[in-house]
Protein backbone atom coordinates (compact mmCIF):
# COMPACT_ATOMS: atom_id res chain seq x y z
CA UNK A 1 0.00 0.00 0.00
CA UNK A 2 2.84 2.39 0.80
CA UNK A 3 4.47 1.62 -2.54
CA UNK A 4 1.22 2.34 -4.33
CA UNK A 5 0.78 5.64 -2.52
CA UNK A 6 4.36 6.69 -3.22
CA UNK A 7 4.26 5.88 -6.91
CA UNK A 8 0.86 7.45 -7.53
CA UNK A 9 1.11 10.02 -10.30
CA UNK A 10 1.21 13.63 -9.20
CA UNK A 11 -1.96 15.57 -9.99
CA UNK A 12 -1.74 17.93 -12.96
CA UNK A 13 -4.16 20.39 -11.37
CA UNK A 14 -4.57 21.81 -7.87
CA UNK A 15 -7.83 23.40 -6.75
CA UNK A 16 -5.80 25.92 -4.77
CA UNK A 17 -4.14 27.19 -7.96
CA UNK A 18 -7.56 27.61 -9.60
CA UNK A 19 -8.70 29.47 -6.51
CA UNK A 20 -5.68 31.80 -6.69
CA UNK A 21 -6.41 32.46 -10.36
CA UNK A 22 -10.03 33.16 -9.43
CA UNK A 23 -8.91 35.72 -6.84
CA UNK A 24 -6.80 37.41 -9.52
CA UNK A 25 -9.91 37.52 -11.72
CA UNK A 26 -11.87 39.23 -8.93
CA UNK A 27 -9.13 41.85 -8.61
CA UNK A 28 -9.25 42.30 -12.39
CA UNK A 29 -13.04 42.80 -12.20
CA UNK A 30 -12.53 45.61 -9.69
CA UNK A 31 -9.95 47.33 -11.88
CA UNK A 32 -11.84 46.97 -15.15
CA UNK A 33 -15.16 48.09 -13.67
CA UNK A 34 -13.54 51.20 -12.19
CA UNK A 35 -11.73 51.74 -15.50
CA UNK A 36 -15.08 51.64 -17.28
CA UNK A 37 -16.65 54.03 -14.76
CA UNK A 38 -13.75 56.41 -15.39
CA UNK A 39 -14.00 55.99 -19.16
CA UNK A 40 -17.72 56.91 -19.12
CA UNK A 41 -16.91 59.81 -16.76
CA UNK A 42 -19.15 58.40 -14.05
CA UNK A 43 -16.45 58.95 -11.42
CA UNK A 44 -13.95 61.77 -11.02
CA UNK A 45 -10.92 59.53 -10.60
CA UNK A 46 -8.98 58.97 -13.83
CA UNK A 47 -8.03 55.33 -13.42
CA UNK A 48 -5.68 55.32 -16.42
CA UNK A 49 -3.25 57.89 -15.03
CA UNK A 50 -3.77 57.50 -11.27
CA UNK A 51 -0.52 55.99 -9.89
CA UNK A 52 -2.28 53.75 -7.37
CA UNK A 53 -4.58 52.25 -9.99
CA UNK A 54 -1.70 51.78 -12.43
CA UNK A 55 0.23 49.89 -9.74
CA UNK A 56 -2.87 47.80 -8.97
CA UNK A 57 -3.19 46.85 -12.65
CA UNK A 58 0.47 45.82 -12.81
CA UNK A 59 0.14 43.69 -9.69
CA UNK A 60 -2.85 41.87 -11.22
CA UNK A 61 -0.96 41.18 -14.47
CA UNK A 62 2.07 39.96 -12.48
CA UNK A 63 -0.12 37.56 -10.50
CA UNK A 64 -1.69 36.11 -13.64
CA UNK A 65 1.67 35.56 -15.31
CA UNK A 66 3.21 34.02 -12.19
CA UNK A 67 0.29 31.56 -12.09
CA UNK A 68 0.95 30.77 -15.77
CA UNK A 69 4.50 29.66 -14.95
CA UNK A 70 3.35 27.74 -11.88
CA UNK A 71 0.63 25.97 -13.88
CA UNK A 72 3.06 24.98 -16.63
CA UNK A 73 5.21 23.14 -14.11
CA UNK A 74 2.14 21.55 -12.57
CA UNK A 75 0.76 20.44 -15.95
CA UNK A 76 4.03 18.90 -17.17
CA UNK A 77 5.09 16.94 -14.09
CA UNK A 78 3.98 13.75 -15.86
CA UNK A 79 5.34 14.95 -19.21
CA UNK A 80 3.97 17.30 -21.82
CA UNK A 81 0.53 16.31 -23.06
CA UNK A 82 0.92 17.73 -26.55
CA UNK A 83 -2.72 17.55 -27.69
CA UNK A 84 -3.95 19.27 -24.53
CA UNK A 85 -1.12 21.82 -24.64
CA UNK A 86 -1.70 22.70 -28.29
CA UNK A 87 -5.45 22.89 -27.78
CA UNK A 88 -5.03 25.30 -24.87
CA UNK A 89 -2.45 27.34 -26.80
CA UNK A 90 -4.79 27.64 -29.79
CA UNK A 91 -7.63 28.79 -27.52
CA UNK A 92 -5.51 31.49 -25.87
CA UNK A 93 -4.04 32.67 -29.19
CA UNK A 94 -7.51 32.75 -30.76
CA UNK A 95 -8.87 34.72 -27.82
CA UNK A 96 -5.98 37.18 -28.14
CA UNK A 97 -6.81 37.64 -31.82
CA UNK A 98 -10.45 38.31 -30.90
CA UNK A 99 -9.35 40.96 -28.40
CA UNK A 100 -7.23 42.66 -31.07
CA UNK A 101 -10.04 42.53 -33.61
CA UNK A 102 -12.68 43.75 -31.16
CA UNK A 103 -10.63 46.66 -29.84
CA UNK A 104 -9.59 47.61 -33.39
CA UNK A 105 -13.25 48.31 -34.18
CA UNK A 106 -14.26 49.63 -30.74
CA UNK A 107 -11.30 51.96 -30.12
CA UNK A 108 -8.96 52.05 -33.14
CA UNK A 109 -6.71 54.72 -31.56
CA UNK A 110 -5.97 52.49 -28.54
CA UNK A 111 -6.53 48.97 -29.83
CA UNK A 112 -4.76 46.12 -28.04
CA UNK A 113 -2.03 44.58 -30.19
CA UNK A 114 -0.04 42.83 -27.44
CA UNK A 115 -1.99 42.54 -24.21
CA UNK A 116 -2.12 39.96 -21.43
CA UNK A 117 -3.57 37.16 -23.61
CA UNK A 118 -0.99 37.74 -26.35
CA UNK A 119 1.74 37.51 -23.73
CA UNK A 120 0.33 34.33 -22.18
CA UNK A 121 0.18 32.66 -25.59
CA UNK A 122 3.78 33.56 -26.42
CA UNK A 123 5.05 32.85 -22.90
CA UNK A 124 3.50 29.38 -23.01
CA UNK A 125 5.90 28.62 -25.88
CA UNK A 126 8.94 30.54 -24.62
CA UNK A 127 8.73 28.86 -21.20
CA UNK A 128 8.95 25.28 -22.52
CA UNK A 129 12.79 25.12 -22.64
CA UNK A 130 13.02 26.55 -19.12
CA UNK A 131 10.96 23.65 -17.77
CA UNK A 132 14.00 21.43 -18.36
CA UNK A 133 16.71 23.80 -17.15
CA UNK A 134 18.14 23.85 -13.59
CA UNK A 135 16.31 26.12 -11.17
CA UNK A 136 19.32 28.39 -10.72
CA UNK A 137 19.43 29.07 -14.48
CA UNK A 138 15.72 29.94 -14.44
CA UNK A 139 16.28 32.33 -11.51
CA UNK A 140 19.08 34.08 -13.40
CA UNK A 141 16.98 34.26 -16.56
CA UNK A 142 14.10 35.82 -14.60
CA UNK A 143 16.42 38.43 -13.07
CA UNK A 144 17.83 39.26 -16.52
CA UNK A 145 14.34 39.56 -18.00
CA UNK A 146 13.29 42.01 -15.29
CA UNK A 147 16.46 44.08 -15.61
CA UNK A 148 16.96 44.18 -19.39
CA UNK A 149 14.60 47.10 -20.22
CA UNK A 150 16.61 49.40 -17.96
CA UNK A 151 19.87 48.71 -19.78
CA UNK A 152 18.97 48.05 -23.42
CA UNK A 153 18.15 50.87 -25.84
CA UNK A 154 18.61 51.02 -29.60
CA UNK A 155 16.78 52.89 -32.40
CA UNK A 156 16.11 49.56 -34.10
CA UNK A 157 14.03 48.49 -31.10
CA UNK A 158 11.83 51.57 -31.50
CA UNK A 159 10.52 50.30 -34.84
CA UNK A 160 6.83 49.24 -34.86
CA UNK A 161 7.69 45.59 -35.53
CA UNK A 162 9.81 45.40 -32.36
CA UNK A 163 7.74 47.26 -29.75
CA UNK A 164 6.13 44.03 -28.46
CA UNK A 165 9.52 43.11 -26.99
CA UNK A 166 9.18 45.91 -24.44
CA UNK A 167 12.57 47.46 -25.18
CA UNK A 168 11.21 50.44 -27.10
CA UNK A 169 11.18 53.94 -25.63
CA UNK A 170 8.68 55.29 -28.18
CA UNK A 171 5.35 56.47 -26.66
CA UNK A 172 2.56 54.00 -27.40
CA UNK A 173 -1.21 54.35 -27.40
CA UNK A 174 -2.89 51.08 -26.48
CA UNK A 175 -5.44 50.05 -23.87
CA UNK A 176 -3.35 47.11 -22.63
CA UNK A 177 0.34 46.40 -23.19
CA UNK A 178 2.20 43.45 -21.63
CA UNK A 179 5.47 43.07 -23.61
CA UNK A 180 7.97 40.24 -23.32
CA UNK A 181 10.38 42.31 -21.23
CA UNK A 182 10.06 42.59 -18.28
CA UNK A 183 6.80 40.63 -17.94
CA UNK A 184 8.12 37.22 -18.99
CA UNK A 185 10.14 37.41 -15.77
CA UNK A 186 6.93 36.75 -13.83
CA UNK A 187 6.31 33.53 -15.80
CA UNK A 188 9.85 32.37 -15.02
CA UNK A 189 9.30 33.32 -11.38
CA UNK A 190 6.20 31.13 -11.38
CA UNK A 191 8.29 28.20 -12.61
CA UNK A 192 10.78 28.73 -9.78
CA UNK A 193 7.98 29.08 -7.24
CA UNK A 194 6.36 25.83 -8.39
CA UNK A 195 9.65 23.93 -8.13
CA UNK A 196 10.16 25.19 -4.60
CA UNK A 197 6.61 24.64 -3.35
CA UNK A 198 5.22 21.57 -5.11
CA UNK A 199 7.61 19.03 -3.50
CA UNK A 200 6.75 20.47 -0.08
CA UNK A 201 3.01 20.43 -0.76
CA UNK A 202 2.88 16.75 -1.79
CA UNK A 203 0.72 14.77 0.60
CA UNK A 204 -0.34 17.82 2.65
CA UNK A 205 -3.81 19.15 3.35
CA UNK A 206 -3.08 22.12 1.09
CA UNK A 207 -2.55 19.85 -1.90
CA UNK A 208 -5.77 17.97 -1.10
CA UNK A 209 -7.81 21.13 -0.48
CA UNK A 210 -11.23 21.20 -2.09
CA UNK A 211 -13.36 24.35 -2.37
CA UNK A 212 -16.31 24.83 -0.05
CA UNK A 213 -19.54 26.69 -0.66
CA UNK A 214 -18.03 30.17 -0.48
CA UNK A 215 -14.96 29.39 -2.56
CA UNK A 216 -16.52 27.11 -5.19
CA UNK A 217 -17.58 29.95 -7.50
CA UNK A 218 -14.17 31.64 -7.30
CA UNK A 219 -12.47 28.31 -8.04
CA UNK A 220 -14.80 27.65 -10.97
CA UNK A 221 -13.92 31.07 -12.38
CA UNK A 222 -10.21 30.31 -12.04
CA UNK A 223 -10.69 26.98 -13.80
CA UNK A 224 -12.53 28.68 -16.67
CA UNK A 225 -10.54 31.91 -16.63
CA UNK A 226 -10.33 32.35 -20.40
CA UNK A 227 -14.10 32.30 -20.84
CA UNK A 228 -14.59 34.64 -17.87
CA UNK A 229 -11.95 37.03 -19.22
CA UNK A 230 -13.60 37.29 -22.62
CA UNK A 231 -17.12 37.77 -21.25
CA UNK A 232 -16.71 40.14 -18.32
CA UNK A 233 -15.86 43.41 -20.13
CA UNK A 234 -18.72 43.23 -22.66
CA UNK A 235 -21.07 42.66 -19.71
CA UNK A 236 -19.64 45.61 -17.77
CA UNK A 237 -19.72 47.95 -20.76
CA UNK A 238 -23.22 46.84 -21.76
CA UNK A 239 -24.56 47.41 -18.24
CA UNK A 240 -22.95 50.85 -17.97
CA UNK A 241 -24.21 51.83 -21.43
CA UNK A 242 -27.75 51.01 -20.34
CA UNK A 243 -27.22 52.92 -17.10
CA UNK A 244 -26.06 56.00 -19.03
CA UNK A 245 -29.18 55.87 -21.19
CA UNK A 246 -31.27 56.05 -18.01
CA UNK A 247 -29.11 58.53 -16.09
CA UNK A 248 -26.89 60.56 -18.49
CA UNK A 249 -23.50 61.66 -17.15
CA UNK A 250 -22.95 65.36 -16.35
CA UNK A 251 -22.14 67.74 -19.19
CA UNK A 252 -18.43 68.11 -19.93
CA UNK A 253 -16.43 70.72 -18.04
CA UNK A 254 -12.75 71.48 -17.70
CA UNK A 255 -12.19 68.62 -15.25
CA UNK A 256 -13.81 66.11 -17.60
CA UNK A 257 -11.91 67.57 -20.55
CA UNK A 258 -8.62 67.18 -18.66
CA UNK A 259 -9.50 63.60 -17.69
CA UNK A 260 -10.37 62.69 -21.29
CA UNK A 261 -7.18 64.35 -22.53
CA UNK A 262 -5.05 62.46 -20.00
CA UNK A 263 -6.76 59.20 -20.89
CA UNK A 264 -5.99 59.72 -24.58
CA UNK A 265 -2.41 60.70 -23.79
CA UNK A 266 -1.61 57.93 -21.32
CA UNK A 267 0.38 54.96 -22.53
CA UNK A 268 2.97 52.46 -21.32
CA UNK A 269 5.80 54.93 -21.94
CA UNK A 270 4.01 58.17 -20.97
CA UNK A 271 3.72 58.56 -17.20
CA UNK A 272 0.84 60.41 -15.57
CA UNK A 273 2.76 63.62 -14.69
CA UNK A 274 3.83 64.09 -18.33
CA UNK A 275 0.26 63.65 -19.57
CA UNK A 276 -1.09 66.09 -16.99
CA UNK A 277 1.46 68.69 -18.09
CA UNK A 278 0.71 68.10 -21.79
CA UNK A 279 -3.05 68.42 -21.25
CA UNK A 280 -2.66 71.60 -19.17
CA UNK A 281 -0.48 73.07 -21.93
CA UNK A 282 -3.05 72.09 -24.58
CA UNK A 283 -5.90 73.71 -22.63
CA UNK A 284 -3.86 76.91 -22.29
CA UNK A 285 -3.30 76.89 -26.05
CA UNK A 286 -7.01 76.41 -26.76
CA UNK A 287 -7.89 79.30 -24.44
CA UNK A 288 -5.23 81.48 -26.07
CA UNK A 289 -6.66 80.81 -29.53
CA UNK A 290 -10.29 81.30 -28.42
CA UNK A 291 -11.18 77.67 -29.08
CA UNK A 292 -11.73 76.55 -25.49
CA UNK A 293 -15.50 76.91 -25.24
CA UNK A 294 -16.03 75.28 -28.62
CA UNK A 295 -13.84 72.38 -27.51
CA UNK A 296 -15.92 72.00 -24.32
CA UNK A 297 -19.14 72.04 -26.35
CA UNK A 298 -17.69 69.59 -28.91
CA UNK A 299 -18.32 72.13 -31.69
CA UNK A 300 -14.85 72.31 -33.22
CA UNK A 301 -14.71 72.30 -37.01
CA UNK A 302 -12.41 69.77 -38.72
CA UNK A 303 -9.80 72.50 -39.18
CA UNK A 304 -10.09 73.54 -35.52
CA UNK A 305 -9.83 69.90 -34.38
CA UNK A 306 -6.68 69.57 -36.45
CA UNK A 307 -5.35 72.70 -34.76
CA UNK A 308 -6.08 71.22 -31.33
CA UNK A 309 -4.12 68.12 -32.32
CA UNK A 310 -1.21 70.31 -33.42
CA UNK A 311 -1.27 72.11 -30.08
CA UNK A 312 -1.21 68.81 -28.19
CA UNK A 313 1.67 67.48 -30.28
CA UNK A 314 3.62 70.69 -29.76
CA UNK A 315 3.07 70.44 -26.00
CA UNK A 316 4.26 66.83 -26.05
CA UNK A 317 7.45 67.75 -27.91
CA UNK A 318 8.18 70.42 -25.30
CA UNK A 319 8.24 67.75 -22.61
Amino acid sequence: MSQTATSAPAPSRLALVDFARGLALLAMFVYHFCYDLSYFRLIETDVVVEPGWRLFARCIAGCFLTIVGFSLVLATRKGLNRPAYLRRLAMVAGAAALVTLGTWFAMPQNFIFFGILHHIALASVLALPFLRLPTLIVVLAAALTFALPAFVAHPLLDQPWAVWLGLSHTPLQTADFVPVFPWFGFVLSGIVLARLLLPRLAGTRIAAWTPGRLTRIVTWGGRNSLLVYLVHQPLFIGALTLAILVVPPPSPDEHAFRAECQRSCAGPNLPGPVCRAVCACTIDGLKREKLWQKALDNLLSPQESARMTELAQSCLLER
